[in-house]
């Protein structure tokens, strides 16, 4: 089957805001690309050929053409959700059989959790989708075919997926993937990235950087 694996990665420069009790806006570039690159390890090169990064920013340009991937340059930054649909509509016009997006803030995703995505549906048609850790967000989806229905993302976008693909009689699939279901967005998720991800590039940055001791100090 002909896949597009869809990767939004917003701008660089304003990555993290949510992380700047704690982390310079430097640091926060640097992490934000680290993440960005540890999602592509666990896609890996054998399917580097059916990615697309979707983003404006030049530091996560510059790492797709390093290897090797396809980027669709947005001409402003308007979002993850309008994001994953511009390359839903190019999946559509290239004749994928399917469609799978995920976060570049995943550090922790697996190959094996790609796999596990990917093998969700069989080769039947359908949507499956991977809850953030939360439950109310949605980390990842594949959907057969590409334009099977539209995603929204934000919270509560789980449920609202599933009951969207049921409306539509899709067969709909729920797949609980721990490490695609932590996207790094606060302090305390960088604590996690280090019980959960210390090999990983985030997590050796975090490491580098004291998270736990710049979170101990006083406000």
């Amino acid at each position: 089957m002909k896949t597009m694996i869809a990767i939004p990665v917003k701008d660089l420069i304003n990555a993290k805001q949510r992380l700047m009790p704690i982390l310079s806006a430097e640091e926060r570039r640097e992490l934000a690309g680290a993440m960005l690159e540890d999602a592509l390890d666990a896609v890996g090169p054998a399917l580097a050929d059916s990615v697309v990064i979707v983003t404006r920013d030049a530091v996560a340009t510059a790492v797709a053409r390093r290897r090797g991937i396809a980027c669709l340059t947005e001409s402003a930054n308007r979002g993850h959700t309008e994001a994953v649909a511009s390359a839903q509509r190019e999946a559509v016009a290239a004749g994928a059989d399917r469609f799978v997006t995920i976060p570049g803030d995943v550090p922790c995703v697996t190959p094996e959790e790609i796999r596990a995505l990917f093998d969700a549906l069989g080769n039947r048609p359908g949507a499956a989708f991977v809850p953030s850790a939360s439950g109310f967000g949605t980390n990842a989806a594949l959907l057969v075919p590409p334009g099977a229905m539209p995603l929204r993302f934000g919270e509560p976008s789980f449920q609202n997926h599933l009951e969207s693909a049921r409306a539509r009689g899709l067969d709909s699939v729920i797949v609980p993937l721990p490490g695609l279901g932590l996207d790094v967005d606060s302090p305390e998720d960088l604590l996690e990235l280090l019980r959960r991800g210390p090999g990983t590039r985030s997590g050796r940055l975090a490491s580098a950087w004291g998270i736990p001791a710049r979170l101990a100090r006083p406000a």
